[in-house]
């Protein structure tokens, strides 16, 4: 298994290395409900002492399905679709997708994943509390003053 490399990290942020993303297969996990194990799939949110998100990289094999269908009780998630096409499904319906493509699924909704691309396919997915967030992009923000180093 892969490892995640920290960059650099202090009280305000953490940074983190994933390496090549055509390599993702490389990382596997196991399950924490099922105990399967998964490959291709890197958590973040331990990794960035994230406090509000759970990011994950992954990556599905040409011609490959996630291998299990699911839902999340509290927490939406947003898939994009960084490399390959396929099918994406929630519920009873299903559509393509390809690079590019982003699918937000709300907690109930019972989602899966299909790369019927003949190269792998990378995609990211961020999780979140639904309806938590209260502010955003320059409401939740305040321009300074401030003298980069670079």
């Amino acid at each position: 298994m892969k490892n995640i490399n920290r960059i650099k990290e202090d009280e305000n942020y953490t940074a983190v290395d994933l390496g090549n993303l055509d390599e993702l297969m490389e990382y596997s996990l196991i399950h924490k409900v099922n105990k399967q194990k998964i490959e291709g799939k890197v958590f973040l949110k331990e990794a960035t002492n994230s406090t509000g998100t759970e990011i994950s990289f992954n990556s599905l094999a040409a011609k490959t399905e996630q291998p299990y269908f699911h839902i999340h009780y509290k927490n939406e998630e947003t898939y994009i679709i960084l490399k390959g096409s396929g099918f994406f499904q929630v519920d009873g319906e299903y559509f393509k997708i390809k690079e590019g493509s982003v699918i937000r699924v709300a907690p109930a909704g019972i989602r899966g994943i299909r790369n019927d691309s003949d190269e792998t396919m990378i995609y990211m997915v961020v999780q979140s509390k639904e309806n938590s967030l209260e502010e955003y992009t320059t409401d939740d923000g305040e321009r300074v003053t401030f003298n980069p180093k670079w």
